[in-house]
């Protein structure tokens, strides 16, 4: 891997008046893991949307090279892969946290995939493995560098489980499914290794993302959806796909204090979706995909409502807000138009 020469800040200053061509920034390594995934992809495609001012090198990890190269990707050297399995090849990984300033963890089994649809055991424990995997590769980091990145791992909406009302970082976990009970164990497992390695950590808890999700994007003909008493269907917190991969950008940066300024310290656990939830139907509606309904079965959930107040004050502009790529992006009420027209945006939307 080659990185971008170092900036010497005294020939900097010396050549100051001398009309010679600016220096190439130094980009600060983060690294993501899991980044073949359907949110690895999405990020590629931001960043590379978003590649005329970088400040960042990508790291990317996979098992397998990506048979696809990003829509208008440029040819540069900010990004570097690492084809490795995580969990087979912790030292591999190690090298590749090596200077990372930020690491974002991906990887692991998605509800509707083979978890998702058998719930074997050994597949759910990966959500914890994989997240211990990734906190050990970064205190080998530190140790080697002296800094210790900043990890982030991404959990779920699905933690809260039976919890009513609208959901906040720091309530009891009520987990209802397999999913649902392996994220949760994998942030307690997380948490606590994390402070015996002296490592900052946050945990997101990504709500629905629009076009990656069972309804958008798994919407096929003859799809229908449950219906409640009071003839809704079910609400859920969403957020568009292209607007969490800004997000994730902005706690990257963040995290890697790729900014300059004064570090902004960031919660171990935090919420991610754009405020108010939004009926299923409705999506489908703007989507104009059909669909039937049917009863509710007792226990299904009619709302699950993340409170964002956490993330919404993080995202505040300052006095003095960052010129682009490092202003912090907007996080609007979440509306079924403009998620659906996003997910189109991004080809995220199944053929009729």
């Amino acid at each position: 891997m080659r990185l971008p020469p170092k900036i010497d800040p005294a020939a900097t200053a010396a050549s100051a008046g001398a009309s010679t061509p600016e220096p190439a920034p130094v980009l600060i390594p983060v690294l993501i893991l899991g980044a073949s995934g359907r949110i690895g992809q999405v990020l590629r495609q931001t960043c590379a949307a978003a590649a005329g001012r970088p400040d960042l090198l990508w790291r990317w990890q996979a098992r397998r090279a990506p048979q696809n190269k990003p829509q208008n990707a440029p040819e540069t050297g900010t990004e570097d892969w690492h084809l490795l399995d995580p969990l087979a090849m912790p030292d591999a990984l190690a090298q590749a946290a090596r200077g990372s300033r930020a690491i974002l963890c991906l990887a692991g089994p998605v509800p509707g995939g083979r978890a998702g649809a058998t719930a074997e055991p050994e597949l759910l424990r990966q959500h914890s493995t994989l997240a211990l995997a990734t906190l050990e590769a970064a205190a080998r980091a530190a140790e080697q560098t002296g800094h210790p990145p900043h990890v982030f791992l991404a959990s779920s909406a699905a933690v809260y489980g039976a919890a009513t009302g609208l959901l906040r970082e720091d309530q009891p976990l009520m987990p209802l499914s397999p999913y649902g009970r392996a994220k949760a164990e994998m942030e307690q497992a997380a948490l606590a290794r994390a402070a015996e390695l002296g490592l900052p950590l946050t945990q997101l808890r990504i709500g629905n993302i629009a076009g990656l999700d069972a309804i958008l994007g798994g919407w096929r003909p003859g799809f229908c959806l449950d219906r409640f008493p009071t003839g809704l269907s079910p609400q859920r917190s969403y957020i568009g796909a292209a607007r969490l991969a800004e997000v994730l950008i902005w706690l990257l940066r963040t995290g890697a204090r790729a900014d300059g300024d004064t570090p902004q310290p960031l919660p171990q656990v935090l919420n991610i979706a754009q405020p108010g939830p939004v009926e299923m139907a409705a999506l489908l509606r703007a989507a104009d995909l059909p669909y039937d309904t049917r009863p509710a079965p007792t226990g299904a959930l009619p709302e699950v409502a993340l409170d964002v107040s956490r993330l919404i004050r993080l995202l505040a502009p300052k006095a003095t807000s960052a010129p682009p790529p490092r202003a912090k992006p907007a996080l609007p009420q979440a509306d079924p138009a403009e998620l659906v027209a996003e997910a189109r945006a991004l080809q995220l939307l199944p053929a009729r």
